[in-house]
């Protein structure tokens, strides 16, 4: 994100796909001045990335260039790693006889 600052970024999740956009605006001194060579490119970008089921953005900064964004995954208990105990001391077994049908 070089060049651009926090006013110049949109960052925002909307469902399931999180998007990033950079547009410089413009001001009238920068519109005028004339660059013999601009080593950082200021155009506009549109970036996007799918989220997977269980993953929420938490935030994100700007520090020295980079965009950090924040995210969390979170995994329901229902398909949370469960263990299962193993009796094999303890087996009952039952006995009886099949109706005739």
């Amino acid at each position: 994100m070089a060049g651009f600052g926090e006013k110049d970024l949109n960052v925002e999740v909307r469902e399931g796909v999180l998007t990033v956009q950079g547009k410089r605006e413009e001001s009238g001194e920068q519109g005028k001045t004339a660059f013999l060579y601009q080593g950082i490119a200021g155009r506009a970008f549109d970036r996007r990335f799918q989220l997977a089921e269980n993953v929420e953005v938490r935030g994100a900064k700007l520090e020295n260039g980079l965009l950090h964004v924040d995210l969390e995954r979170i995994v329901p208990d229902e398909q949370k790693p469960r263990r299962i105990a193993i009796n094999g001391a303890d087996v009952k077994i039952i006995e009886g006889k099949a109706r005739a049908a």
